[in-house]
């Protein structure tokens, strides 16, 4: 029987993709039913895992030119592979959304991985007098294309519910760690070892974070890339810093020994239009890994932590509710402890990629046998 040919085109994220290539790309490959391609700029075409990468040439730094010019060399690269699926990762590439469908009749999906029209209220680079109308703008945009296409993807509830008020085949393929990453161990005596892994920004809670382990008798295992060179130098000046180990950007091997290293997983987001419907992978990796989570109070977190039993809730803006709450937690390990063992129970039934993979693939498998 033939393969499903399947083609996954980003113009934004980077190759080797955690949510991209290595969840969804990889998983695919290994089934037999089919055939994958991921496109994307500026790399080596190759064969990786049974994934055909296919590298176009483009502009990406440029913010204007990327979205201007590599969406269509993008475009051009995906008509060349004659897939049965593409599935679309990039807010931006909406733009090549319906000329794919109506040159190849094809299905297309669109994948959003987050609420876009809040997002941009949060970006900083926007003006943000603007911030509103471009909001807008996009959210009408959003909605003409993906109600025209063949469906959607998204990583949360509350944004999969919106894509419905327009859009028929809407699925919910959650960002949950892919657990054969993360193998069963036993943590060995407590430590005072707490970790923040991921992207560090100041609207994730650094500078909070670094106050509040000023006074505490603490280790903080950091890893991640900081957005700016001002926020590092802001960070490094506080005397809390002391207390870090930074190990910069590193791989997922890397990531998990950071992980088996600590306690406590800490995940005090601001409170963002964009955080506050998320679902940060780093909190359900913490789980995984039997590490407590220390969590921003926002009602969607809360209902996890809470029906997991699984960790403590802050206000994030507020330095000395987390102090406090990260020293009962380092000064009572049984109770972390179990709360941790707690976390490692409920993300290995529930949040693991395994799962989401299936609804992927039965997805694909709907939209193709019953097309628009």
């Amino acid at each position: 029987m033939r393969k499903i040919h399947i083609c996954h085109i980003t113009t934004v994220h980077k190759d080797g993709d955690v949510r991209i290539f290595h969840k969804m790309c990889c998983s695919l490959a290994k089934d037999a039913s089919f055939q994958v391609s991921c496109i994307l700029p500026n790399v080596e075409n190759r064969t990786v895992e049974n994934v055909r990468i296919v590298s176009f040439n483009a502009e990406i730094e440029n913010r204007r030119k990327r979205i201007s010019e590599a969406g269509k060399k993008a475009l051009s690269t995906a008509l060349k592979l004659k897939a049965d699926i593409y599935h679309l990762h990039d807010p931006e590439l909406l733009r090549i959304a319906l000329k794919l469908k109506k040159k190849t009749n094809s299905v297309v999906v669109f994948d959003s991985h987050e609420d876009v029209p809040q997002q941009i209220l949060d970006k900083f680079w926007i003006p943000s007098y603007q911030r509103r109308l471009i909001s807008w703008a996009y959210s009408r945009y959003q909605r003409f294309v993906c109600a025209r296409i063949d469906g959607v993807i998204s990583v949360t509830p509350i944004i999969c519910q919106k894509f419905k008020t327009y859009q028929k085949n809407v699925e919910l393929v959650a960002n949950f760690p892919d657990l054969s990453e993360l193998e069963g161990y036993e943590k060995s005596s407590f430590s005072r070892t707490i970790c923040y892994v991921g992207g560090i920004f100041k609207t994730r809670g650094i500078i909070e974070l670094i106050k509040a382990i000023e006074n505490i008798d603490v280790r903080l295992l950091l890893a991640g890339t900081f957005e700016s060179d001002e926020l590092e130098a802001e960070v490094r000046s506080l005397p809390g810093w002391g207390k870090a180990v930074f190990y910069g950007h590193v791989g997922r091997n890397e990531i998990v020994k950071i992980l088996k290293k600590s306690e406590i997983g800490i995940v005090t987001l601001y409170p963002t239009s964009s955080y506050l419907e998320a679902y940060p992978i780093k909190m359900f990796e913490y789980m995984a890994m039997k590490n407590a989570v220390l969590a921003s109070d926002f009602p969607i977190w809360r209902s996890i932590v809470e029906g997991a039993d699984c960790g403590e809730l802050v206000n994030p803006l507020e330095v000395e509710e987390i102090t406090g709450k990260l020293k009962d937690m380092l000064d009572n390990p049984d109770k972390t402890r179990a709360q941790g063992a707690n976390g490692e129970v409920v993300a290995r039934q529930t949040y693991q990629w395994s799962r989401e993979y299936e609804k992927l693939k039965a997805f694909y498998l709907r939209l193709i046998n019953h097309p628009k």
